[in-house]
């Protein structure tokens, strides 16, 4: 929860009768009766053939869609609710509005929902997906903005009613005004859990297990600085093609600042890229920082006699794949990059398009390729929960069960990686994921096999400090501004088998 239970951005963008703002948690009006019985049914109702005859601002509804099709068919709402935002024509301070609500009811689903429970007189269960997103969306306007109490609740009863659940309208009345008699603090401090670890994950609205995951990487001293991360909005990362203009051009053309670490990189504030020419020209890219070195340092790694035979062996959805492309046309090398989706498959050519990069449909566990490749990059499916700053509801739809069958899949990949490449050659083990089950966990295993050793990864990530006590790096949002990525370098000793 950045910035603590306000923002002071939100709230400004309702009609002139909703913008009047109040002191924190400030009752609003006498409380209507909570009525005897909840919603009629917890199946998802049809949608309202009257939808848009309640009333409701532009950017509230959008927030709302967005969440149900979250809920209902598993959307991204990075991905959904830009789109909509432009169908829609939602525009500037709206548009800024939408987001917040949107993101912030995303990434504090736990919270709000604890708020909700405490305060109804039905189990969660039992009440309607829509009517429970509605009273999420209210929940969140109260509890973290500036949205004067009233206006929160009468516009989420009205996305009830919107929604075709008009005869939850007084029921989810009740509820909201409960939550406004209390101050944001005072329920959190309520519902905060026992113990150390679970009051952090709480009040950082993550998962317990997630907080544990990240405590057993970077200690509980700064556990909650770690996830506090998580929340905060991040800063774009450009990627300057090699060969084709430095971090410096791209900075002057797109108005933003050189990054601090990889020398291709631009850090952009504001605006979208995907509008900024050099992106449209192929000329940069999207990509994290933290990514640019891990491609970087793939290619950078000494290699006693390289033949310039390069290997993305997880290549989707081509970033990496790229950056390594544009740095091998430079080396007179060329990459081979696996992937075991058509469609990601795809969106790899594009990405790659007119450099030295071949895609091939295959599974990086055993891709049938001439084994003496020089430098191989495994950079693994994992549970992403290094990216969690980037989906906001993610941290509440994966599960701690995941990690064991990635674990399986991770291991074979990097003992793939470690068979393809020749001896002296180096293998690039990398993550999206600080938990050590899928960095060192990895690792170690494959070292215990004594076919490779380890490097200094550090070497690569020059002027980056704080990054772990191991050979291998690890990455931090509230350290370097980057994903939390992790990423290991292997030289083989000697031929496997």
């Amino acid at each position: 929860m950045s910035g603590g239970f306000r923002s002071r951005s939100a709230g400004r963008r309702d009609k002139p009768e909703q913008r009047a703002e109040k002191p924190a948690g400030k009752p609003a009006g006498k409380p209507a009766a909570r009525p005897k019985k909840g919603p009629a049914k917890k199946a998802g109702a049809k949608q309202n053939p009257k939808r848009g005859s309640t009333g409701i601002d532009a950017p509230r509804l959008a927030a709302f869609d967005v969440l149900r099709r979250v809920a209902e068919d598993g959307a991204y709402a990075n991905l959904t609710l830009p789109k909509m935002l432009r169908d829609r024509k939602i525009k500037d301070r709206d548009a800024a509005f939408a987001t917040e609500i949107t993101y912030g009811t995303l990434r504090t689903l736990g919270v709000l929902d604890a708020v909700i429970a405490k305060a109804s007189s039905r189990p969660l269960d039992q009440i309607a997906p829509e009517v429970l997103d509605a009273l999420r969306l209210g929940t969140y306007q109260v509890l973290y903005t500036r949205v004067e109490p009233h206006a929160a609740v009468d516009t989420s009863v009205r996305l009830v009613e919107e929604s075709g659940n008009e005869q939850a309208k007084g029921f989810a009345n009740g509820i909201l005004r409960t939550i406004t008699r209390k101050p944001a603090q005072k329920w959190i401090e309520e519902l905060t859990p026992q113990g150390e670890l679970a009051a952090v994950a709480f009040r950082t609205a993550h998962p317990e297990w997630i907080a544990r995951s990240f405590s057993r990487a970077v200690g509980l001293g700064e556990l909650e600085e770690a996830l506090e991360a998580d929340s905060q909005r991040p800063v774009v990362h450009l990627v300057a093609r090699p060969g084709e203009m430095s971090a410096e051009e791209l900075a002057l053309v797109t108005g933003g600042e050189e990054g601090q670490y990889s020398p291709y990189a631009v850090y952009l504030p504001e605006g979208d890229p995907g509008q900024l020419e050099p992106v449209r020209d192929g000329l940069a890219a999207v990509q994290d920082e933290g990514s640019q070195l891990i491609a970087r340092a793939v290619t950078e790694v000494e290699v006693d006699d390289d033949q310039g035979r390069w290997l993305d062996l997880c290549a989707g959805p081509g970033g990496k794949a790229a950056l390594m492309g544009a740095l091998a046309r430079i080396d007179g090398a060329s990459v081979d990059a696996i992937e075991v989706s058509e469609h990601r498959a795809e969106l790899i050519r594009k990405t790659v398009a007119g450099l030295p990069v071949k895609v091939h449909l295959a599974d990086g566990r055993n891709p049938g390729l001439e084994p003496g490749f020089d430098r191989v990059l495994v950079d693994a499916p994992c549970s992403g929960l290094g990216a969690l700053r980037r989906r906001p509801e993610a941290r509440w739809k994966k599960t701690e069960d995941d990690i064991a069958e990635l674990n399986v899949l991770q291991q074979e990949l990097l003992e793939s990686a470690v068979n393809l490449v020749k001896p002296g050659g180096v293998v690039v083990y990398s993550t999206c994921s600080p938990d050590l089950r899928e960095t060192r966990g990895i690792v170690d295993k494959v070292l215990k096999e004594g076919h490779v050793e380890e490097l200094n990864a550090h070497d690569y990530v020059e002027g980056m400090d704080n990054v772990g006590d191991n050979l291998s790096v690890q990455m931090w949002p509230h350290r370097h501004g980057t994903d939390a990525m992790f990423f290991a370098v292997l030289r083989k000793t000697e031929q496997v088998g």
